[in-house]
């Protein structure tokens, strides 16, 4: 008899717990699996990819708007109101939006929906959250917080310093119990295959070229990058810097990109479907962020043999094995000035990184990663 599941996300945009979302449910049997998919806002660049045999529900319609022009407050008001109201009673939710379905899980695919799932009317679904991010540098999880996601039957957690986290809070065994880590499932050979593809913009000869990819948001520190680049730029450095992504923060780094008169050699390439040719094309990999749970485009790098530079924010030491797989440098826009003047200064020692890769076996392979998280659906 087939599982009956409802999981919930935001939409499906273009973040990496999006990404991974999608290619886990691609990775799962139909055969095994009655899936249902309750997007708050029906839209984002995966949605093609959900496999057709998955049910998608969506409480609005429409891209995500995010400016406050006069034309869009109508429309983003309502937006607000009617979410509001559908979590707040969930049970119109389950019985004007839903399929009126009994489901035996329920599963949060983000931190941001667990309210959500655990007010569920359904009371004997087994309920799963899956978080990506080190919540421990948001302030509003406060400990209590924290603490309330041990309501869930299982939390996956996809890295070792989230893992801790919840096992220092825990305050039974059976808590700790519920805290299961887990890799996020990557298709190497896909992006293998990606990578193959034309790039777009061309590489000036002779300038070294270090791309970051992310949705653009202030946590992924591309404003610190952007100036680490003119700092170096000011000291003779050549180099060029590709930023690949989207999001509400996309305004203000270009404005930055103005100010700072960069124009010729940072270049902000937007969203693209496929980001992996930028990787190939490029020199290195920076990883510039001021928080992560669990930065997966590192394991993406890893895949097409990418030197990595990346600031200390957690998963990082982790996923680099403390600094043999990559550069590990400090959480600070002056660390990401050293970091980049470093591999401009030592392409010797970028090179040694990209032999470690190389040379090591990688832990992320995709059949592996599906089935220990089909274990806990399966449990």
């Amino acid at each position: 008899m087939k599982k009956k599941i409802l999981i919930r996300i935001g939409s499906l945009r273009h973040g990496g717990a999006e990404k991974v979302l999608v290619t886990f449910l691609k990775n799962l049997s139909p055969d095994k699996y009655e899936i249902d998919l309750l997007l708050n806002l029906y839209s984002g660049k995966y949605l093609k990819d959900v496999p057709s045999w998955i049910n998608i529900y969506y409480l609005n319609k429409g891209e995500m708007i995010t400016t406050n022009r006069p034309q869009d407050i109508p429309e983003k008001v309502f937006r607000v109101i009617y979410q509001t109201i559908l979590k707040k009673f969930p049970k119109l939710l389950y019985k004007f939006i839903l399929p009126q379905k009994i489901y035996d899980i329920e599963f949060a695919a983000i931190h941001g929906m667990a309210d959500e799932i655990l007010n569920s009317p359904i009371k004997s679904s087994k309920k799963i959250v899956w978080i990506h991010n080190d919540l421990s540098n948001i302030p509003e999880y406060t400990n209590e917080r924290l603490k309330s996601f041990f309501e869930f039957d299982r939390i996956l957690v996809i890295s070792e310093k989230i893992n801790q986290l919840f096992l220092d809070l825990a305050i039974s065994e059976n808590e700790k119990k519920k805290v299961v880590r887990i890799y996020n499932p990557i298709d190497v050979e896909e992006i293998k295959r990606l990578a193959k593809r034309p790039c777009d913009l061309p590489k000036i000869e002779n300038e070294l070229t270090f791309v970051s990819i992310g949705t653009v948001f202030p946590q992924k520190g591309f404003d610190r990058l952007l100036r680490a680049h003119r700092r170096l730029l000011d000291k003779g450095f050549k180099h060029q810097v590709w930023i690949v992504g989207d999001g509400y923060d996309f305004p203000n780094i270009k404005k930055l990109v103005d100010e700072l008169q960069i124009n010729d050699t940072a270049h902000l390439i937007g969203f693209k479907e496929n980001p992996y040719p930028y990787f190939i094309k490029s020199d290195y990999y920076i990883l510039s962020s001021r928080y992560e749970g669990y930065p997966t485009v590192l394991f993406e790098a890893m895949t097409l043999a990418k030197p990595i530079i990346a600031t200390d924010v957690s998963g990082v030491r982790e996923m680099l094995n403390d600094g043999e797989l990559g550069h590990i440098i400090e959480n600070s826009e002056e660390a990401i000035y050293d970091g980049l003047k470093y591999f401009i200064q030592h392409p010797e020692e970028a090179k040694k990184y990209q032999q470690n890769i190389e040379a090591k076996a990688l832990p992320f392979e995709l059949s592996n990663a599906v089935n220990s998280i089909e274990k806990y659906l399966n449990d």
